[in-house]
């Protein structure tokens, strides 16, 4: 049987048809998800800058109890303004008290994540004014000279005016549970080399595995938040 001309379109689409079927078929790549950066390795992200409100209280939940700290930004807002957003962003949670010392001060603040070590060894701070003076309960950045406040903070555990004059600027007080802070661990002492306390150089590089191995007395902080936060005038203070 011959097909005549007005057939041979109709059977050059069935063909082109079963050809098409016949081909393998092709499935697009799957579109990958933006990956979610770490604000806690950014400190230039949004969520690490900006402003802290007038006056804010935090909330420590420590293996040793529970304290707060009030936070006063016209003290030191360069440092208010980090610290609020480290507490917010949950920075310090899990951190040891890696230096206590009875009647002096209780340091905290290097991670026990050595990523975010690196991420703030250099992200300095200019100095704030010193405006309040250093005097038992008062929070304070650690340094190592002008210019150069990251994450550490100490707690003075009694009168150290002397430290204002080297530019240590106050920036909030404990306002309740002083007494868990003076009962903080302190049994390790002084840091490496100067005493049998953790070195500071290695937590930056190993974090919570060295001090967990080597000094598993420490007391951590669990976790701290917001409590309350206001843009109006300090209230009456607490005698902690």
């Amino acid at each position: 049987m011959r097909l005549s001309c007005l057939h041979r379109p109709m059977l050059g689409l069935i063909l082109l048809a079963l050809v098409a079927g016949c081909a393998p078929s092709r499935t697009l790549p799957p579109v990958s998800a933006p990956v979610a950066i770490d604000p806690l390795l950014d400190p230039e992200s949004p969520e690490m800058t900006g402003e802290a409100p007038a006056l804010f209280k935090v909330l420590f939940e420590t293996t040793a109890g529970d304290f707060v700290v009030e936070v006063e930004r016209a003290l030191a807002p360069l440092g208010a303004d980090r610290f609020h957003r480290l507490v917010r962003a949950g920075y310090y949670d899990g951190t040891r008290f890696f230096r206590v010392l009875p009647g002096f001060v209780v340091q905290f603040g290097l991670s026990g994540v050595p990523e975010r070590n690196r991420a703030w060894r250099d992200a300095s701070l200019p100095d704030d004014p010193v405006v309040a003076s250093n005097v038992r309960g008062t929070l304070s950045y650690a340094m190592a000279g002008p210019d150069t406040r990251t994450v550490q903070v100490f707690i003075n555990l009694g009168n150290n005016a002397r430290l204002d004059g080297d530019g240590f600027a106050p920036f909030g007080r404990v306002t309740g549970g002083m007494d868990v802070v003076e009962r903080l661990h302190a049994g390790y002492g002084e840091g490496a080399p100067r005493g049998a306390g953790p070195l500071q150089s290695r937590i930056q590089e190993e974090g919570e595995a060295y001090l967990a191995a080597e000094f598993a007395n420490l007391d951590r902080i669990i976790r701290a938040w917001i409590l309350h936060e206001t843009e109006g005038p300090p209230r009456d203070e607490v005698d902690p």
